[in-house]
């Protein structure tokens, strides 16, 4: 049973970490360099509102596996990088939910309202953050794999 929930936990983290990847360093910087704002904007939000959804049953999916995983160890006895990885995580969820419910929400808004200006802010203000997860997230699988 515990295999499964480890593959689901990282069949999880590579649907997050693997979007991010392919958002960072390749929608993005093609979209920025083919489109215009007016047909940009729109299709990254578009992405970005089907990759998010993704993103929270990821959540959803590492939080319940992960839980459940180390709801089985002695924490006393458990290693570092389980512990490092499970602050990380925690972190990774936090940011993610500022992405969602801040510049995402101001990006979606001003989409909405045609503000193309407005919007090209929200979606430089996202980038950062995504970012600041992708290196984190990185950062957790060295921690796990690396730090016993």
């Amino acid at each position: 049973m515990y295999e499964w929930f480890k593959f689901f936990h990282l069949a999880a983290g590579l649907v997050w970490l693997g979007g991010m990847a392919l958002l960072v360093f390749a929608l993005r910087p093609v979209a920025i360099k083919r489109l215009t704002p007016p047909e940009r904007l729109p299709l990254m939000a578009a992405v970005l509102s089907r990759f998010f959804a993704m993103v929270w049953v990821s959540i959803a999916v590492l939080l319940a596996t992960g839980l459940w995983m180390l709801s089985g160890a002695d924490m006393k006895l458990a290693p570092k990088g389980w512990h490092a990885m499970s602050g990380i995580g925690f972190l990774m969820c936090l940011i993610f939910a500022h992405i969602w419910f801040s510049p995402f929400r101001r990006l979606k808004a001003a989409i909405k309202a045609a503000d193309w200006p407005r919007a090209g802010v929200a979606m430089a203000s996202l980038h950062p953050w995504v970012l600041v997860n992708f290196t984190l997230g990185w950062l957790a699988v060295a921690a796990v794999i690396v730090w016993r």
